[in-house]
């Protein structure tokens, strides 16, 4: 079987499952800038030298995956499947020049258009770039601060955590709370998406451990305050911002908008390329 190869431009933060463990799902590029699907993905029992980053190339035996009906949905040959790292595109001192090459192949700016393709079986798309006419807000919403219990006690049951490193994670930290961008597209219709960019995690524990360790009050509002600063101050309003968006499986046929937001493309605005008139004569 040859190995596909596939550029990484989406990990969306880990979920649990009873029956797959720890689930990271990925999206990325093939090299002819089509969208494909990886998952179901047991990232963080991969050895690390395994643990891809985004935009890194990797290559790995995959299939279809036939019990999702969405084109671009594929899963490793088997869990056990090695993942070699062959590459990476760099950011180019954040212009990301090169990484745009694959990312803005296809680029949507109609929801209403992007949805009923969406919708339509003949088609089906669901992961996609767009770019939003303009970004109102950030909504936090406090949600459950743990794990499903049941699902916890049969994985642990399971001994599924078990690892060699002790120091390593036992089970990613749930996320208290969930963020959604406020945005408009290019005729004013307003949406309002979930953000499941692993990204926007590690952000949020990295800033609450910093304001525990400082021993300073409100961490989980102060945490909350530096990531809306990141993608409202930063990644809205100073950087050239495209969302890569995704369809949740069970719902992208029933929805009204069955996306998500799985990642962010937030690069340097592109330098205008200097037009020299030269003389007439």
């Amino acid at each position: 079987m040859a190995k596909t190869r596939v550029l990484i431009a989406v990990k969306t933060y880990p979920t649990i499952s009873t029956k797959y463990d720890e689930l990271v799902c990925t999206a990325g590029f093939l090299e002819d800038g089509s969208w494909i699907r990886i998952y179901p993905v047991q990232f963080r029992k991969k050895a690390y030298s395994q643990q891809y980053s985004k935009y890194q190339w990797i290559e790995l035996d995959l299939v279809k995956n036939t019990s999702d009906f969405r084109p671009e949905s594929y899963r490793p040959y088997s869990h056990d499947s090695e993942i070699d790292i062959v590459g990476h595109i760099e950011a180019d001192g954040g212009s990301w020049d090169e990484r745009r090459k694959f990312v803005m192949k296809k680029v949507y700016t109609n929801l209403t258009q992007l949805i009923a393709e969406a919708k339509d079986k003949s088609i089906g798309t669901s992961l996609a770039v767009f770019k939003p006419k303009e970004v109102l807000d950030m909504k936090v919403k406090s949600c459950t601060r743990e794990w499903d219990k049941e699902k916890l006690a049969s994985l642990q049951q399971l001994s599924i955590f078990e690892s060699a490193i002790e120091d390593r994670p036992k089970v990613v930290r749930k996320l208290p709370y969930e963020f959604s961008y406020v945005f408009t597209d290019e005729k004013g219709k307003q949406a309002t998406l979930m953000i499941e960019d692993w990204e926007l995690g590690q952000l949020y524990w990295k800033c609450y451990d910093k304001y525990v360790l400082q021993e300073l009050p409100d961490a989980e509002a102060r945490a909350i305050a530096d990531v809306r600063h990141k993608y409202i101050n930063d990644f809205a309003r100073t950087k050239d911002l495209y969302l890569y968006l995704g369809t949740a499986k069970n719902f992208q046929m029933v929805s009204p908008n069955p996306f998500l937001i799985i990642g962010t493309f937030h690069a340097k605005f592109p330098q205008a390329t200097a037009t020299v008139q030269g003389s007439l004569f």
